[in-house]
């Protein structure tokens, strides 16, 4: 047990609890819009159940970050600065969700590409097909940095109050990088433009309307989907600075409560974002608001009395 003694900033309680704040607001939407999915008939469909898998992503990973926030502001309100016995474990549980997360977004690009691309290939459309590379993100998000709990590379940061992985050059770094953000960013953008000529070749050719007005539709949502990960790429761009600068020996101190402020608002801002987004949510949701109290309804009951004469 370390005991070495830090001076407590007076900036870390307040923005402890506004990260805190962030993350609660984020865990309760998807909780609210998987009750929409699951309890409206118009919600069953299979780009709806895909933002049901990125809102289940999101809560899970909001889960496991809030009770790294919390025990954090516990560690700064009693002045802490050792580990608890979970903390490398809500490390590598952090990075899987944020890694299915972002591939849940993939997931949505790729269904709306074999849309346009592919629309007589019913075999991509299926419920199960769809249900089957949702399973794949999540082993695939398990799987990516699972290595990292056997190579004890995860190390608690007193500054920080966090176990991370050490922001410095190193193999480690850049993969978790990559596999986490930069390839489900890449595969994204990349279906976009992949869209978006197609787009214009149809529109040149004169294609069908029917054809046209298709794929237009779904570029737009795939549009969507790339705004979605613009807004994800901020979150990647602040850890991205703080790794070159790592590079020259520059890092600042409390790296991670700075990148955790952006990360936390970045993330409710994807939800919201995504809410936006889907009109079916949008839809449900104004309904549930919009929707007139049960009345109850007196029953009488009339007794026919017999009178004797």
């Amino acid at each position: 047990m370390n005991s070495t003694i830090i001076n407590i900033e007076s900036w870390f309680i307040p923005i402890d609890i506004l990260i805190i704040t962030f993350t609660i607001i984020t865990i309760v939407l998807p909780i609210l819009f998987l009750y929409l999915i699951l309890f409206d008939k118009r919600c069953r469909t299979i780009p709806m159940m895909l933002v049901a898998n990125s809102c289940l992503t999101a809560f899970v990973f909001g889960c496991t970050m809030l009770s790294s926030f919390i025990i954090i502001l516990k560690n700064d309100l009693k002045q802490i600065y050792y580990p608890d016995s979970y903390c490398i474990f809500r490390a590598y549980i952090s990075y899987a969700t944020c890694a299915v997360f972002n591939y849940s977004f993939v997931l949505h690009a790729l269904y709306q590409y074999s849309l346009v691309i592919y629309p007589r290939i019913v075999y991509w459309q299926k419920r199960q097909i769809q249900i089957l590379f949702v399973f794949k993100t999540w082993i695939l998000g398990f799987l990516c940095p699972i290595v990292f709990l056997f190579t004890n590379e995860i190390a608690y940061n007193y500054d920080n109050q966090v176990c991370q992985l050490p922001l410095r050059f190193s193999f480690s770094v850049i993969y978790i990088s990559f596999s986490v953000y930069g390839i489900p960013v890449t595969m994204i953008i990349f279906i976009y433009f992949k869209l978006l000529k197609y787009v214009r070749e149809i529109t040149k050719n004169i294609a069908s309307i029917n054809i046209l007005f298709r794929a237009r539709r779904e570029l737009k949502m795939v549009r969507h989907i790339v705004i979605l990960v613009t807004i994800l790429i901020g979150v990647g761009f602040v850890y991205a600075i703080f790794i070159i600068m790592s590079f020259f020996n520059s890092l600042p101190k409390y790296h991670f409560r700075i990148a955790y402020v952006f990360g936390s608002s970045s993330f409710l801002l994807v939800i919201i974002t995504l809410f936006q987004f889907t009109d079916p949510l949008k839809i449900s949701l104004r309904k549930l608001i919009n929707r007139p109290p049960n009345r109850i309804t007196p029953i009488i009951i009339l007794t026919k009395k017999k009178i004797d004469v």
